[in-house]
């Protein structure tokens, strides 16, 4: 393995650090939800801080960003059923917009010239597009990188096959000086089934996970409800058995708020709102909210897939939770819902065990006033992860 090369801290600079992060969101939220957390963090710590985002997600626009944030939004792909990508609306061969994109982000990074790039999940990027990037800012110097993971990436057989064809480990350990992992070392270690040498383990900082707080101007709806989340993704089957379980429990309470999210539409989500609105107002339901920590603050307890970003606000906002996982394409969900469980820090629904059914929401929704809140079980310093990492920042450019 080429180590990479030594680094020192950055001279300190009147117009403060620059930080670019990049997100490369094929799918979903939670990257850039998570890399727009990490850079209110590290400009909330240092007044000087500015930050710049590099996302796939084609609703970055709809999204709000802090003071001294701001986002370059990179052209879309979209996974097809059978596992390939296609340009989301581009008209090129994903060839072509995996080259374009990559050009932009080695363009930003020349231009912007960060003094770190935090770059989540994924070494290489989408198909390898940083590369060029990473050689550059390694040739550079001057520049930190960082590698962030969340707390899982998948179960350790499918993840050790996946980095091997990628050669992220390769990459992360020739290119990256720090890695962070959003999470903590006794609920799980991401890099399990990974062969990482033990130099590059020395460069590994458990953070914990990332506190979510509710936005200035948020105001949470009338209590009594249930929050019912997706996330960010599809959860198609999980809001049916939900509307399933109000549908045939006539006292099923108390009233829920449903929150499809960007991405489940169609007629899918016709079909649901056609099922709401016949349930008389004891389900409501909305299509997106940008500030969803107000309905996690006003919620009595929850029903969610359980994604890296929800279980950070059922966490932070100390909510009583039922977590419903997918286990396709990743078993990521499945093992923090599981982990999450044993920790008794949320209860899980697995059809492996028990099934999943409308009896069993049922029973989940009328138990949930009775679980423990999570912070019964949880650790001290379980969520010092923002902390952590504007901490971490200040270390790399200099600035402690």
């Amino acid at each position: 393995m080429i180590q990479p090369a030594p680094y020192t801290p950055h001279a300190l600079s009147p117009t403060g650090p620059r930080v670019m992060l990049y997100s490369h969101d094929t799918f979903g939220l939670g990257h850039l939800r998570r890399s727009r957390a990490l850079a209110g963090a590290i400009t909330r710590a240092d007044p000087q801080a500015t930050a710049l985002i590099l996302t796939g997600s084609p609703v970055a626009g709809r999204f709000t960003f802090p003071r001294r944030v701001d986002h370059l939004r990179l052209p879309g792909v979209t996974k097809r059923a059978d596992g390939s990508y296609a340009s989301r609306t581009m008209g090129m061969s994903i060839d072509d917009t995996t080259q374009l994109r990559a050009g932009i982000i080695e363009t930003s990074a020349r231009e912007y010239r960060p003094d770190i790039l935090i770059v989540d999940k994924e070494p290489t990027g989408f198909r390898g597009e940083l590369l060029p990037t990473l050689e550059h800012l390694r040739a550079r110097e001057g520049t930190s990188i960082v590698l962030g993971l969340r707390d899982v990436l998948d179960d350790p057989e499918t993840l050790a096959a996946e980095w091997a064809r990628k050669g992220a480990l390769e990459a992360a350990d020739r290119f990256y000086d720090e890695i962070w992992i959003y999470g903590a070392r006794d609920v799980y270690d991401p890099a399990r089934g990974l062969d990482i040498p033990q130099a590059m383990r020395d460069r590994m900082h458990y953070t914990g996970y990332l506190r979510r707080e509710l936005g200035t101007h948020a105001e949470p709806p009338e209590p009594p409800y249930i929050l019912i989340t997706p996330g960010g993704g599809d959860g198609a089957a999980m809001v049916d058995l939900v509307l399933s379980a109000y549908e045939q429990a006539p006292d099923l309470a108390p009233r829920a708020i449903l929150v499809y999210g960007p991405f489940l539409a169609g007629e899918t989500r016709a079909r649901f709102e056609e099922r709401v609105e016949a349930l008389d107002g004891r389900v409501t339901s909305t299509g997106f909210d940008s500030q969803i920590e107000a309905l996690f603050a006003g919620a009595c307890g929850v029903v969610c897939m359980g994604g890296y970003n929800t279980f950070c606000e059922l966490l932070s906002f100390d909510k009583r939770a039922v977590i419903v996982p997918r286990t396709v394409p990743r078993l990521e969900q499945h093992i923090r819902a599981r982990r999450a469980e044993a920790l008794g820090l949320a209860r899980m629904l697995d059809e492996r065990r028990g099934g999943l059914t409308v009896e069993t929401m049922i029973d989940a929704i009328r138990a949930l006033p009775e679980q423990p809140r999570p912070s019964e079980a949880m650790a001290p310093n379980l969520l010092d992860g923002l902390d952590t990492v504007a901490q971490r920042v200040s270390v790399l450019t200099g600035r402690t």
